[in-house]
């Protein structure tokens, strides 16, 4: 069952954020969007013949769709809903399902360039909007201590590919091509383009 939002969260949040990413709601924030976040459960089973960016895209829309449908929204905010994954030879890493696993996706990692795609998807009462961000990444090369050590922190618990750019893993980043946000897990400017598209522009708040 969805909990119903504070007083504060109905006055001040522009947009619903159907994510429990705190990633997401701090990118959101830095823009200057106030949101209140409500997660969705979706099936996130990937079908037959799906591509990798039709998935990553489907899983943001469905999400942002979902939760305009079933999410108390009395003052009928837009939904936002994204998801993120890490493509290497053609195979989608998700979050692991063990710290094994993790160890197994870093190793996999380690050395190698790697794509990480992020979709966002907007919702209203009478718009679907998406957008797909797709970046390179060069990790570096890992050894089984640095790995191990790595896991043990407990970050890559939770994320595609078994690392968090934005913290610990950040030291094992050699190149990135293409946004930095996109694979925190929100890219901002294509976000800020879809905002902008339904009336929600963050610069507006800074207006003389």
């Amino acid at each position: 069952m969805n909990s119903k939002p504070s007083h504060d969260e109905n006055s001040q949040a522009q947009l619903i954020l159907a994510s429990a990413s705190p990633r997401r709601r701090e990118l959101l924030a830095q823009i200057g969007i106030p949101v209140r976040v409500q997660p969705v459960d979706i099936d996130e089973s990937c079908r037959d013949g799906e591509s990798v960016t039709g998935y990553v895209e489907r899983l943001a829309m469905d999400k942002a769709r979902h939760g305009f449908e079933v999410i108390d929204n009395p003052h009928g905010l837009p939904v936002l809903g994204s998801d993120t994954i890490v493509e290497l030879d053609g195979d989608i890493l998700l979050k692991p399902a063990s710290r094994q696993h993790a160890r197994d996706m870093l190793h996999r990692l380690s050395g190698r360039v790697h794509a990480v795609h992020t979709a966002v998807a907007i919702v209203t009462d009478s718009r679907r909007l998406h957008a797909l961000n797709s970046s390179r990444v060069r990790f570096a090369s890992l050894d089984e201590d640095e790995i191990r050590r790595y896991v043990a922190t407990g970050e890559a618990d939770d994320k595609a590919g078994a690392y968090g750019i934005q913290g610990i893993a950040a030291q094992f980043v050699e190149h990135i091509e293409g946004s930095f946000s996109g694979v925190m897990g929100l890219p901002l400017y294509e976000t800020r383009q879809l905002l902008v598209s339904i009336g929600i522009d963050p610069l507006l708040q800074y207006e003389e």
